[in-house]
């Protein structure tokens, strides 16, 4: 990278930096774009850019995240879905509903219960990396897991845990349907649990390519929090949904395969994997 790039990049950093400060000191009032974008120093267009680039995901996206993020935690404290529409700075309660369904496929009164009144289904399926665990909410696949022989227990112990008010119905033959679509390229649709800052890393896990790697602090400079290093690991290790987002192409620092939820030796497998398909696709064209 030039001296000049270097430069660039900074100032982006700094704008980037200024307009979080000012987004999470306003989001109550729902800033509009422009004030956002002077908070930067830069022009709407410009600011959305650059924004987007670094946080992965747009102001206003940023600002309902802060306001999910506020409301779950009042919907955990006791608070009704009323109270804390009005609270989070949200018009109605129809709207928090909108916007828990976006950042978490559940509505607010499934969110706070844990999942009560939700039936997942879940079952096991073999897949190109052993045997695969699938969770599947009304919504979407909301876990993919795998394990060794005598572990699928524990591994699907593991993910219903994040919903613990919700019933779970076996079903194998579900699980070997969805294990064909995830690893044949069909259409997923992902029913993701998680903190405003957990899907923001787990979005960009989704960024990087097939057959790269990158540095936990890569991600983190990635979503505007260079200093984020460890927290970014540890949302990289809560990630739910194993190869579909793809946590296995983050690395340490140094480059060693560590600490992958699912064991190094299957990391491994999937990073060798994808360079194969790499190369060949490579060597096709």
């Amino acid at each position: 990278m030039a001296r000049a790039d270097f430069e660039q990049a900074q100032m982006d950093y700094e704008r980037v930096t200024r307009a979080l400060a000012f987004l999470e000191g306003a989001w109550r009032d729902r800033p509009p774009l422009d004030a956002a974008a002077s908070a930067a120093g830069v022009s709407p267009h410009h600011f959305h850019r650059i924004f987007a680039r670094w946080t992965g995901t747009s102001p206003k996206r940023f600002t309902d995240a802060l306001a999910h993020a506020f409301a779950r935690t009042l919907l955990a404290d006791g608070a009704s879905v009323l109270e804390a529409a009005l609270e989070s700075g949200l018009s109605a309660p129809s709207r928090l509903h909108d916007l828990t369904l976006a950042h978490e496929a559940a509505s607010p009164g499934e969110a706070k219960s844990g999942g009560a009144g939700m039936v997942f289904r879940w079952g096991v399926a073999p897949t190109p990396f052993g045997t695969g665990i699938f969770l599947i909410a009304p919504r979407g696949l909301s876990g993919l897991a795998f394990a060794d022989p005598g572990g699928e227990g524990a591994a699907f112990a593991d993910m219903a845990r994040r919903w613990p008010g919700a019933d779970f119905l076996r079903d194998d033959a579900a699980a070997a349907d969805m294990a064909a679509r995830v690893f044949a390229g069909g259409r997923v649709d992902l029913a993701l649990y998680g903190s405003p800052f957990q899907r923001q890393v787990w979005r960009a896990l989704l960024a990087i390519p097939s057959g790269a790697c990158v540095a936990y602090g890569d991600i983190a400079r990635a979503i505007g929090r260079p200093g984020a290093g460890r927290a970014v690991g540890a949302a990289v290790g809560r990630n739910p949904v194993s190869w579909l987002i793809p946590c296995h192409r983050a690395l340490s620092s140094d480059a060693r395969l560590t600490g992958y939820h699912w064991g190094v030796d299957r990391k491994r497998a999937m990073l060798a994997w994808e360079a194969f398909q790499a190369l060949e696709a490579r060597d096709a064209a």
